[in-house]
């Protein structure tokens, strides 16, 4: 136990460090009225307002939002990871698809956010096809890219051995395209907090976007940057989960 408390202090403590320094100069200057309370309010005014509206977050808006991330996550995972292996399998399909992964990367989601409403209403699946459109090119092309950059010299030599094509693909090309396949996710699930937001935002009448929007509205700016708070929180924990995940994968991975 006292070798992993020291083993995370080295690796984390000078950013505990910051993080508390940082903190204490933000309330000072916000103390001294250097920056006004409703442009930038005190870390112990956040922490108040989270404190007041900790039923309607926690029980309410931070549940919607979750379940948002998790349903978007899911089907970006599952659909991204079959088209990556369907682009490594099959060149016409990549030909054809890869143009169009990239070119929805390049609409802005606030002006397609508008049309998912027009489609599904003010209903969870408009915040889940924004959340699916920010996390599915990543899981797509760490999949893709992973499977593609299988060393070639065991391929060969699997191929001399009589090996078929299925083979070189569970036996090479999975084992060493996951940590491309790991880091792809960790990408993706906190681009879902980020497309659940945006779309709460534009539309909702529940969730964490909703609230800030609408504490926004009537000027709560400790309100707003509780709820900010919550989301960064929520990325935080998918991305170490998944980070949790990857370390006991690549841990059991035989390594070639």
């Amino acid at each position: 136990m006292k070798t992993k408390l020291t083993k995370w202090g080295s690796d984390y403590g000078l950013f505990v460090i910051v993080v508390i320094l940082l903190v204490s100069i933000w309330q000072m200057i916000v103390n001294r009225g250097i920056i006004p309370a409703f442009i930038l309010p005190s870390p112990s005014a956040i922490w108040r307002s989270l404190m007041d509206n900790r039923e309607l977050l926690f029980q309410v808006h931070l549940p919607a939002t979750l379940k948002e991330v998790l349903i978007g996550f899911a089907i970006s995972v599952t659909a991204g990871t079959m088209l990556g292996v369907g682009m490594h399998f099959s060149r016409s399909l990549e030909k054809v698809l890869y143009p169009f992964l990239v070119i929805s990367q390049t609409i802005p989601l606030i002006a397609i956010s508008p049309i998912f409403i027009m489609w599904f209403g003010y209903s969870i699946w408009s915040k889940i096809a924004v959340t699916i459109l920010t996390a599915f090119f990543p899981i797509v092309v760490s999949t893709y890219d992973g499977l593609k950059s299988g060393a070639e010299e065991y391929r060969e030599l699997l191929l001399t051995m009589g090996a078929n094509r299925w083979s070189i693909f569970k036996k090479i090309q999975v084992p060493l395209a996951l940590p491309s396949f790991m880091s792809g996710l960790k990408m993706s699930v906190v681009y879902c907090v980020v497309g659940a937001t945006i779309g709460e935002w534009l539309g909702a009448s529940e969730g964490l976007g909703y609230f800030s929007r609408r504490m926004s509205g009537s000027l709560q700016a400790d309100a707003v940057f509780a709820a900010i708070f919550l989301l960064s929180l929520l990325g935080i924990v998918l991305f170490l989960l998944i980070s949790l995940i990857e370390k006991q994968l690549l841990k059991n991975k035989v390594h070639i």
